[in-house]
């Protein structure tokens, strides 16, 4: 049975635990925010100068030149920038997942303790309801497990697709400018 005391140190670990993965979450929209920012900066500058030097046409020849100039880094930028996303939103998830996974060790534990305090009062006799209860538990931790580890796992591989097709799409945005250049 949970004492008073051990009732209110776990809604305080509780809390803070509730805390400590709001700030990580507000660092993670922080870290978006700076971002979209940096990027909104550097669009308004870019356009301004590909204004400038639209006015600056004199040919279609020098237009045709202009607007395979400005493709080419603007395939690029948007890949950097869903680079970019997916590392803030990894980074955000594994640091709210490993407080998660923390906050869940600990209350298999506390959950563990409960169960032996109970197991030592329960009357003579019980000791195969026990057991059966902790088996139950056992398991019940390491189904959890397995899916937890693969969910990692299926997340590592959409990482690495993802990092795949924003390579490829910037190697075939460069081919692409290139053979336009020599046509």
């Amino acid at each position: 049975m949970l004492t008073a005391e051990q009732f209110f140190a776990a809604h305080k670990a509780n809390v803070e635990t509730l805390f400590g993965l709001t700030h990580k979450a507000f660092e993670g929209v922080e870290k978006l925010v700076e971002l979209n920012l940096q990027v909104a900066k550097t669009a308004l500058s870019e356009t301004e100068e590909s204004a400038q030097a639209l006015m600056s046409v004199k040919n279609a020849q020098d237009l045709l030149s202009l607007q395979t100039s400005l493709l080419q880094p603007s395939a690029e930028k948007a890949a950097a920038y869903s680079r970019h996303l997916q590392e803030i939103a990894s980074s955000t998830g594994a640091e709210v997942s490993k407080a998660a996974e923390a906050q869940l060790a600990e209350l298999q534990n506390n959950f563990s303790a409960v169960i032996d305090a109970a197991a030592k009062n329960a009357p003579a006799g019980s000791e195969n309801a026990v057991a059966v209860v902790k088996a139950a538990i056992a398991s019940a931790n390491t189904a959890f497990e397995s899916v937890q580890k693969a969910s990692k796992q299926a997340v590592d591989v959409a990482n690495a697709n993802l990092q795949a097709a924003t390579n490829t799409a910037i190697k075939a945005s460069q081919t692409g400018s290139r053979a336009k250049r020599a046509a």
